[in-house]
């Protein structure tokens, strides 16, 4: 077997060891942990948790004078496995190669890491193991204190009901959304003609979700202002360019690890949701009831 065959099989440290400059640099490794997680993009793959095992190595800064037996003064393995949980709470992802790039940046992040790699490999879905190997270093990571820095934007989340979008004033009811100089989510329900029934609720739940999003489109083609928006990174950039957007729910909500609990069918529940994950202001229901559930942020009830 060839020495580049060997290495593309071996333990992440070996190829570490392979690619080290004159120099070397100390290496910290975190083998063979095996967490469980909802991950894949095919659709057997929802709803069900498979298991992952992660082979981490981290190059790191070498000191200029002993750590002393002091915890604080190295990467500690906690900064691995802090990162490989944090980024499976995140969100749903569909891809290894998603999860191992937002993992090696979280690494990267420690200002002792220097070059990681990282090896992830799906244990559940053949006969062997299915994975993606990475490798990054600091000086190619994407830098971000700028923008983590900022202070945090609080967006005013707004659920419109089918009437309040068919009122003749909803124009005027944006201008002074938009006048109030907050970035705003709007947020609607399902339309007023009922969507089809199904007897599965993995896919009632995906036909509700798809209707509150024509509604939405509905609601975008009466005003240029609303844009229709789906992803998180949509909603967030959105958010910090303080625009007006329209929440699509279904892949937020599809995605989410700790997802909404009251049914697709309960709108109003669902912009509650998205309020308290944005950190809102302020959710703004006009011409729609108050959520039978308390909420971690304030409620203000309007007219259509």
């Amino acid at each position: 077997m060839t020495t580049d065959t060997r290495l593309a099989f071996a333990h992440p440290e070996a190829r570490a060891a392979a690619t080290a400059a004159a120099d070397p640099r100390d290496r910290i490794s975190l083998r063979d942990h095996v967490v469980t997680a909802e991950i894949g993009a095919f659709q057997g793959e929802r709803g069900v948790r498979q298991r992952l095992c992660f082979n981490v190595v981290v190059e790191v800064v070498t000191p200029a004078a002993p750590p002393g037996d002091d915890v604080d003064r190295i990467l500690s393995y906690d900064r691995i496995t802090e990162a490989i949980a944090g980024e499976l709470a995140r969100e749903r992802v569909n891809l290894l190669e998603t999860l191992a790039e937002r993992i090696a940046e979280r690494v990267l992040h420690a200002p002792q890491a220097m070059r990681v790699f990282l090896r992830i490999e799906k244990l559940d879905r053949g006969p062997g193991a299915l994975g993606v190997e990475i490798s990054r270093a600091r000086a190619a990571a994407p830098v971000r204190e700028a923008e983590d820095a900022e202070a945090p934007l609080h967006p005013l989340v707004v659920h419109l009901s089918n009437a309040a979008i068919a009122d003749a004033g909803l124009g005027a009811r944006l201008d002074a959304l938009a006048a109030s100089g907050a970035p705003v989510v709007l947020c609607v329900g399902l339309p007023d003609s009922p969507p089809p029934r199904s007897a599965a609720p993995a896919a009632q739940r995906r036909i509700d979700l798809l209707a509150i999003e024509q509604n939405a489109w509905m609601l975008a083609g009466q005003d240029p202002r609303c844009v229709v928006v789906q992803s998180r990174t949509e909603i967030d950039w959105a958010i910090r360019q303080r625009q007006m957007i329209v929440w699509a729910p279904s892949k937020l909500v599809l995605d989410a690890v700790d997802g909404p609990t009251a049914p697709q069918r309960d709108a109003v529940a669902l912009s509650l949701w998205l309020a308290e994950t944005l950190a809102a202001e302020r959710l703004v229901l006009v011409g729609c009831a108050a959520p039978s559930a308390g909420s971690r942020i304030r409620i203000e009830m309007a007219a259509p």
